[in-house]
């Protein structure tokens, strides 16, 4: 039986910028987070891509592989834009269940949108009215499945501008040619866990009992796998939030201490609304940074759980007093980690955070989303307020009202 449908947009952030300007589309292209040899690409178009150059490629290498490559700095503003644009696109056609990222979406199909015929109808309608509606470069794949881990996977068998159903009859022989890689979950480490367990291939994969993919997984989540490739239809768990991040790969006039320092504390004060937003409370802070020639650092701090920007700025000063002074730091990195629910967290017996300090908070978020981002900062990020601006990780889609633009 289908159940659901995928969408997935084709090279997203590349088709965004050659839908929005024409003398791009057809050309080689790669989104980057600044204009230089010494960045990566975020994202490349399929023209560029059929030339090796892909998502992590360093510049320097893809303007071997690709010379008449094209830089575009990321607009991650607009790539929001059209997100919203696309999903207003597709609920034309069929209600949206859940978006998972900035561009993959899934849809339920009932009553007669189960059959294959109309299941299909029913994909070619969704295409269109992205076309229509939002740009004829808006590419996507479309998987209909038994379940949307199914759906999700029949996506990634066609590319770009796909349409494939997977049928419970199909498998698992259907999956056969796929890398294991190529499965949602499993990843760098996963990979290996299974290759520990004397599993290669998808078929081996396929091929094992529920027993063994519970070794393999460590818990549950290889039995739900197990079910999931068989079409089964699985509900979706939610996961907890764990931590909240911001990276950001330094400007050329930043690669110095007080420059990374800056954008550290930059990158602090945008986790830390974030943070607030979510209604969350951290008890852990790190901080990582990568200096040019590949060395790393790394400090982490357990912290009684706080939202509070002055109690977290004050134990990322003193972690940047462990910063060494020599070396040209490339990419900074801070997470707030261990979070939970504020409601759900007991008071320490020594609480110095009364309601003036929460009310300042309140403040400085709520005085930001109006006048605009920078209006009211910490002075430890003087330096840097240009730097770090909006950027999307994932399953992470910025709030433009609260994220900062470009």
């Amino acid at each position: 039986m289908l159940r659901s449908l995928y969408v997935d947009l084709n090279s997203y952030f590349a088709s965004v910028e050659q839908q929005a300007n024409p003398a791009l589309r057809g050309k080689p292209i790669a989104i980057v987070p600044m204009i230089a040899d010494t960045t990566v690409a975020i994202a490349a178009s399929y023209e560029a891509k059929r030339r090796g150059v892909t998502t992590g490629t360093m510049i320097s290498e893809a303007k071997k592989l690709c010379p008449d490559l094209i830089l575009v700095t990321a607009h991650h503003t607009r790539y929001v834009d059209y997100h919203h644009r696309i999903i207003d696109a597709v609920e034309q056609v069929i209600h949206v269940k859940s978006v998972n990222s900035i561009d993959e979406m899934v849809c339920d199909l009932t009553g007669s949108a189960r059959h294959r015929d109309k299941a299909i109808s029913i994909a070619h309608d969704v295409k269109q009215s992205i076309k229509e509606r939002v740009g004829s470069e808006m590419l996507c794949s479309v998987g209909i499945a038994p379940n949307d881990y199914l759906a999700k996977t029949a996506t990634d068998m066609q590319k770009p501008d796909g349409l494939v159903v997977i049928e419970e009859e199909d498998l698992p022989q259907v999956l056969y040619s796929m890398e294991l890689r190529d499965l949602c979950g499993i990843g760098s480490r996963m990979y290996q866990r299974l290759y520990t367990h004397g599993i290669y291939t998808v078929e081996m994969l396929c091929s094992a009992t529920k027993q063994q993919l519970h070794t393999v997984w460590g818990g549950i989540e290889g039995e739900r796998l197990w079910a999931r490739i068989r079409g089964q239809d699985v509900p979706h768990v939610e996961t907890h939030k764990s931590t909240v991040g911001q990276s950001h790969v330094l400007s050329p006039s930043l690669r110095s201490h007080d420059g990374a320092t800056g954008v550290v504390h930059r990158l602090l004060q945008k986790a830390a609304t974030r943070l607030r937003q979510y209604g969350l409370v951290a008890a852990e802070v790190t901080i990582s940074v990568r200096f040019l020639g590949g060395e790393r650092w790394k400090c982490a701090w357990d912290i009684t759980p706080t939202q509070d920007i002055v109690q977290l700025t004050a134990v990322m000063s003193s972690m940047l007093a462990e910063l060494p002074t020599s070396g040209t730091p490339f990419k900074v990195t801070i997470a707030l980690n261990k979070v939970s629910p504020v409601d759900g967290m007991s008071q320490p017996l020594f609480n110095n955070i009364g309601p003036a300090r929460e009310s300042l908070n309140a403040s400085i978020d709520s005085i930001n989303k109006k006048y605009g981002k920078n209006t009211l900062y910490l002075g430890t990020a003087w330096n840097a307020l240009s730097s770090a601006p909006m950027r999307i990780a994932f399953t992470h889609i910025p709030d433009i009202e609260t994220d900062d633009d470009e």
